[in-house]
């Protein structure tokens, strides 16, 4: 499983690398989904609006744009965008810090994948849940004390 991050257009660095990819390979192997690649790639907001813009026709800030490669959901293969100004906004406007309004975002993405959505006031109620139990298992296996 190949699990990377990058950034593009912005100066930023992820903390606890190998902390995520082994926390996103356990979402996964629990999820009986297999990954060959996952590239998360960190811009500022400019960068993705103008993604979403291009590709998705949408005309908004976002804080998430995924791309799977395929329809057919294995193996998982995907870039995911994400923007570090709308993750520092979100985590502001919600009274989270910002590394765990980064990880929810992530794990976002790698919902999204599994199948979940987040259109629906149902669908959004689940994604959040899970997203929820995503961050306990997070804090659990890396931050504990």
């Amino acid at each position: 499983m190949n699990i990377s991050f990058f950034s593009e257009n912005i100066d930023f660095q992820l903390f606890n690398t190998v902390s995520i990819q082994k926390w996103i390979e356990e979402i996964l192997l629990d999820s009986k989904a297999t990954a060959s690649t996952l590239n998360f790639i960190f811009c500022p907001d400019d960068y993705l609006l103008e993604i979403n813009r291009k590709y998705l026709k949408h005309d908004y800030y976002t804080d998430i744009i995924t791309f799977p490669y395929r329809q057919h959901p294995e193996p998982l293969e995907a870039d995911i965008y994400i923007s570090i100004d709308r993750v520092k906004e979100n985590a502001t406007n919600l009274g989270v810090s910002f590394q765990d309004e980064l990880l929810r975002v992530i794990i976002h993405g790698v919902l999204h994948l599994l199948g979940y959505k987040d259109k629906s006031p149902e669908d959004l109620a689940r994604m959040r849940e899970m997203e929820e139990q995503c961050l306990q298992r997070y804090r659990e296996a890396f931050n504990p004390g």
